[in-house]
């Protein structure tokens, strides 16, 4: 699949799981910026990935595509973006020409000439045999990515797989290494990586044991659906700000009509749409785990520049900077972010609140909640019911989620313009809860 399909294919699953299932096939192709054809062709697409990644049991074929791709919140191998990565950047012939060197390499090492014998022997008769460009070409890209490794330094090169953590490990250990990377890629940001080796384990677990027990330690449950599949930029922006890359994007604001749009081939029939091109420096990626958002910030001709992740599409590094250039725009970054809760930029202002404490004997959570999540903020004063807390923030709008959060045990005093905001606020959500 081409990199503009994943990226078509990401927004597509975001806003399926958003509405489940509320808009008809129109509706939903004008919200995310494609036609109908084109919707129809990514449902089937989707739906061949989800039949390809079910257990035999499952069939997904005759569902509709929200059933086919759902998983249960409490087994999470198969997370959204990951069910997408499997097919990321193959087409079905690469899928399955990658699939028979794999197989040829399963327990031996192999040359170039000899994986084309391997290969050309098990291709099916509508796809064209691969020659030896073709076959570097994929042990390449498998190389990249860590399947293999040259088990020689000199020519002929001879390929094995790279499967010595598996065969260097008692059962014991793997059981054990699975549950840790388990934990770890559940519980962390970021996790995609971690989900990759997760499942390469799994599936060797059950060919040792034949039996789900040995990986079903662990249930979790996750809301962020989102968070996950914003990883797909993740390790790209990691990789342009390693570099001193700027990369250039198309964006959609969270107030766009719409989340997608093709890029135009063809120049006689561009048109308008709302996603803009951007061209930016990035310096820093922020997640919001409040939201379970991913933000890049950067730097371009207008200054600081702040962009949610789950609206940038069709991503790509471009030129690079001198380290002097990099450095000196990090700094007036760091600069901005000192007061900052999250990533605001705003004129730091004060803000006071009085936090009470729970009767007696339940334990006093709120105040080591405050303490676990207030950052730099201190307590300035403290008796039997109360306490008050106060800090210096890039203006109230991110920290006013965290103070709403505590409900009644939290009382804003000052600002004065934040305390009416959140009086008003809290007379809005009563009128929503009013008696019929």
């Amino acid at each position: 699949m081409a990199k503009e399909s994943f990226d078509k294919e990401i927004q597509f699953l975001r806003m399926l799981m958003l509405t489940s299932g509320a808009y008809n096939r129109v509706q939903f192709a004008e919200r995310l910026g494609i036609s109908v054809h084109t919707f129809d062709k990514t449902t089937r697409r989707l739906k061949e990935i989800a039949a390809a990644s079910a257990s035999p049991s499952v069939n997904t074929k005759d569902q509709e595509l929200p059933l086919a791709v759902r998983y249960n919140y409490y087994e999470s191998a198969d997370p959204l973006l990951l069910f997408l990565f499997r097919t990321k950047s193959l087409k079905e012939s690469e899928s399955v020409r990658i699939t028979h060197i794999l197989e040829a390499l399963n327990g031996q090492a192999l040359t170039v000439m000899e994986l084309i014998d391997a290969c050309s022997s098990k291709m099916p008769e509508d796809m064209p045999l691969p020659d030896e460009k073709t076959i570097r070409s994929d042990l390449k890209y498998l190389e990249s990515v860590g399947v293999i490794h040259k088990k020689n330094t000199s020519r002929p090169y001879q390929y094995q797989l790279q499967d010595e953590l598996l065969r260097s490990l008692a059962d014991e250990e793997l059981i054990d290494l699975y549950d840790f990377v388990d934990v770890m890629s559940n519980t962390q940001v970021p996790s995609v990586q971690g989900y990759l080796l997760r499942d390469s384990l799994k599936k060797h677990l059950l060919r040792l044991f034949d039996e789900a027990s040995s990986t079903e330690a662990f249930l979790y449950k996750y809301h962020y659906h989102s968070r996950i599949l914003d990883e797909a930029h993740l390790y790209t922006l990691l990789e342009a700000i390693r570099h001193r890359r700027r990369v250039r994007f198309r964006y959609f604001t969270p107030k766009a009509e719409k989340t997608y749009t093709a890029q135009s081939t063809n120049p006689r029939f561009e048109r308008e749409d709302e996603g803009k091109w951007h061209k930016s420096l990035p310096l820093k990626i922020v997640y919001d785990h409040q939201y379970g958002r991913w933000y890049m910030l950067s730097s371009d001709r207008e200054g600081i520049r702040k962009f949610r992740m789950e609206g940038m599409t069709h991503l790509e590094e471009a030129e690079s900077i001198p380290e002097a250039d990099f450095q000196l725009k990090t700094a007036a970054l760091e600069e901005k972010l000192q007061t900052s809760w999250l990533i605001d930029t705003g004129t730091p202002v004060t803000v006071r609140a009085r936090f009470f404490s729970p009767e007696p004997p339940e334990p006093d959570f709120i105040k080591q909640r405050v303490l676990l999540q207030g950052q730099w903020g201190e307590i300035v004063e403290e008796d039997e019911q109360s306490f008050i807390y106060e800090i210096t923030v890039n203006g109230i709008m991110e920290i006013k989620p965290w103070l709403r959060s505590f409900g009644s045990s939290c009382e804003v005093l000052a600002p004065s313009h934040l305390r009416r905001d959140m009086i008003e606020e809290w007379k809005e959500i009563q009128d929503y809860y009013e008696s019929i």
